[in-house]
């Protein structure tokens, strides 16, 4: 998939800022028609190539990241006579060129490659940020919307300068990229301007509710837009004041995120909702609708510990992708379309990642396979992706903005990728909002710059207030804890202010999570409706379950152990008797390279451990060595078919027409029970089919005899032999 969208970029598209994925050629500013201000992140900088380069390192193509810094360093100019978005620049193209720097200089530190790289990638960033500066010349600090990169603001040549507001996000979003900038530089303007936003963005949060507005002016400090929440135009400062503090360790922003956060809670949040509320009055909701935006708020809870909440949020998001494909730009509590354009947004595979790395629950893999398959199904054109006019009709749009390249495919390979199998260590970063990778050893390698004078009030301070939660002391290896979360809103297909007649029946929130009971009192009845007859609900995916059962004796197919299937190779569902065979450990037991036990494993089931790379890989090192099926164990230990959700295991993101074996899944607990029983007795037969028709299902096998029972698998297996019973 990243290959067909990178890879048409650089063919149809560069040096051009984007591609236009239905006209299969670039998107160069004022050679098409204006968009308005959608058109402010183009700045004529090969913006997708530089929103990239670090993604390369992550997906371990290192070759063409190599090969992609080259371009950056000698063909993007940042002088432009063009008038650009200050946020978008800041976090596409300073966060890029950063993000870049930061992987080119350890792979040079490695020794390996980019031995040529002397930080020439730092010396644009450099560059960019004093182009950028002029933005902050306001009598209050808050940045001008826009700048040119060329003339600045106030310049009679600029043609900018004359906005006075400016969004909450816009202004709070750049203290990663400029202290980043700041620490590696040594020049601490950057961010020096970038905290005396926050400042100001702080000073003006109405002091009764603690939460900010939409729109700000950047003159006089005063609310313009009122209505406050966690979507378009706020969203990112309230993840920037949590990161600053990761990044940066000064607690000054952690303590200013705790104080919203309280207030988010007690007001915006009305699980699984999240609406926006006026910020003097915040006992009103302002609108019932939502906006795609808001979904990277679970995965920032996940960050901030409070999964519960962002459990049930995420799980309302799933509901709405399921209902349309993809999330709507925006939809209302009813689930209903309200603004039908999708842009290829990340924030809800962002929020599946954080969750899926905070439970360990392989429901999240499944919600990460959908957003695979919705996007291969419906977004996926000749010349690359494209967005969607509108989820209801599916019609296309000739856009594929850079961030789909520079975020949907790490969160998307990092979900399904083993930490060993990865170039860097992803535990020392932090992800900025544009998923730009910054170190957060920044914060005790570099000189920090002044802290911040602003006093904070802490209204309540809980266990995570302090610190990151850890999830092997929360969740050890417990993803059931998710689902117990989520069963509440199984059936969930909308919220709404209105009752509705059979076969809708509606309950009041108040009943269901009796745990909101007192916040509720202060917002008005909310109400969910439950699909009365469940066959009508939207359903999950349909895992169907397998079995592996040791048929030789002494077990004779009274062993049966609980398997997930795979969505390729041999489908076991349409085999009548099941596969049979004697199980063989593979070596290498992860069988990430040549088999090295071949001739021993070949016409048997191979056994092999998961981990260390993609299972399309395994399946295809062991077809090779001549296996007849696979059995992958997981190598969690104690995870176990009566805790975890069975899944199906999924391929690498290319074809896996060439698998043809049948291949099953054991967590750790049935695993152990298998590998046992091999080294017990050395010679175990197995049948691997659906579990609902494995051998002994049926009312008669209790009345067998089980000296018989190795004759009957004898037949079924092999129909047509002629083997008589007495």
């Amino acid at each position: 998939m990243f290959d067909h969208a990178y890879g048409s970029y650089m063919k149809y598209a560069y040096p051009a800022d984007e591609l236009m994925p239905l006209s299969c050629r670039g998107r160069v500013r004022g050679q098409e028609p204006n968009r308005g201000d959608i058109d402010d992140s183009l700045g004529k900088f090969s913006l997708t190539l530089i929103d990239t380069l670090d993604t390369l390192v992550v997906l371990n193509k290192l070759d063409e990241f190599e090969e992609a810094v080259k371009k950056a360093v000698s063909d993007v100019r940042l002088d432009n006579d063009v008038v650009v978005s200050v946020f978008e620049t800041n976090i596409r193209v300073l966060g890029g060129l950063l993000g870049g720097h930061v992987m080119a200089d350890l792979l040079r530190q490695r020794g390996e490659r980019m031995q040529w790289y002397r930080d020439e990638l730092l010396h644009m960033a450099k560059e960019l940020g004093h182009r950028l500066l002029p933005a902050f010349n306001t009598t209050s600090g808050l940045p001008y919307p826009k700048v040119n990169l060329r003339y600045g603001v106030l310049n009679p040549l600029s043609r900018t300068g004359t906005e006075s507001d400016t969004c909450t996000a816009c202004a709070g979003t750049m203290i990663l990229e400029f202290a980043a900038l700041s620490r590696l530089s040594g020049n601490s303007v950057f961010e020096e301007h970038a905290r005396k936003a926050l400042d100001v963005l702080w000073e003006r949060r109405q002091r009764g509710s603690d939460l900010v507005g939409t729109v700000i002016n950047i003159h006089n400090g005063e609310w313009v837009r009122r209505d406050s929440g966690v979507g378009a135009g706020i969203d990112s400062y309230y993840e920037y004041l949590m990161k600053a503090y990761i990044l940066l360790g000064d607690n000054v922003f952690l303590d200013r995120f705790n104080v919203h956060y309280s207030a988010i809670m007690k007001y915006i949040s009305q699980p699984p909702l999240l609406l926006n509320v006026h910020m003097h009055n915040p006992t009103v909701s302002v609108r019932s609708w939502m906006d795609s935006l808001l979904a990277f708020f679970p995965g920032l809870q996940v960050l901030r510990g409070d999964l519960k909440p962002a459990i049930e949020t995420h799980e309302m998001l799933y509901q709405v992708t399921k209902q349309h494909k993809f999330l709507p730009e925006a939809f209302t509590t009813e689930f209903r379309v309200h603004w039908g354009q999708h842009l290829l947004r990340p924030e809800f595979a962002e929020s599946t990642y954080y969750l899926y790395k905070a439970t360990g629950d392989p429901y999240y893999l499944r919600v990460g396979q959908s957003i695979v398959e919705k996007l291969n199904a419906y977004a996926r054109v000749p010349c690359g992706f494209a967005a969607v006019q509108d989820v209801r009709t599916g019609t296309h749009e000739d856009r594929m903005d850079s961030f789909f390249l520079a975020e949907m495919f790490k969160y998307l390979y990092l979900m399904f990728s083993e930490k060993s199998h990865l170039p860097i260590d992803m535990d020392g970063y932090i992800f900025t909002t544009e998923a730009h990778l910054l170190p957060i050893s920044l914060s005790t390698t570099q000189p920090p710059c002044p802290g911040n004078d602003t006093t904070v009030r802490i209204s309540q301070e809980d266990l995570f207030t302090h610190s990151c939660p850890s999830t092997d002391t929360l969740f050890p290896n417990n993803p059931s804890f998710a689902k117990t979360i989520r069963d509440g809103y199984k059936y969930l297909t909308g919220v709404g202010r209105a009752f509705h007649p059979l076969p809708i029946r509606c309950v009041q929130l108040q009943e269901t999570f009796d745990s909101r009971v007192n916040s509720l009192e202060h917002k008005g009845v909310y109400r969910v409706k439950l699909v009365a007859e469940l066959s009508q609900a939207p359903e999950e995916e349909v895992v169907v379950p397998h079995v592996v059962q040791l048929i030789s004796p002494p077990f004779l197919g009274r062993t049966v152990l609980t398997a997930g299937p795979a969505k390729f190779g041999m489908d076991l569902t349409k085999q009548e008797h099941g596969v049979k065979g004697s199980i063989v450990k593979a070596s290498p037991y992860t069988a990430c390279g040549p088999i090295d036990n071949a001739a021993g494993l070949k016409g048997h089931i191979a056994l092999a451990l998961r981990g260390d790379c993609m299972f399309a890989a395994k399946a295809r090192w062991l077809q090779k060595a001549g296996a007849i099926g696979v059995i992958f164990i997981d190598h969690r230990e104690g995870s176990n078919s009566e805790e975890t959700p069975l899944f199906q295991m999924v391929g690498d993101g290319d074809s896996t027409e060439d698998i043809t074996l049948p291949l099953v899944f054991l967590f750790s607990r049935e695993g152990a029970v298998l590998t046992a029983a091999l080294e017990k007795h050395h010679n175990v037969d197995v049948l691997l089919l659906p579990k609902e028709r494995q051998l002994g299902r049926g009312e008669c096998w209790s009345q067998i005899d089980p000296e018989h029972i190795a004759s009957i698998i004898f037949i079924i297996v092999s129909p047509g032999s002629k083997v008589h019973i007495h």
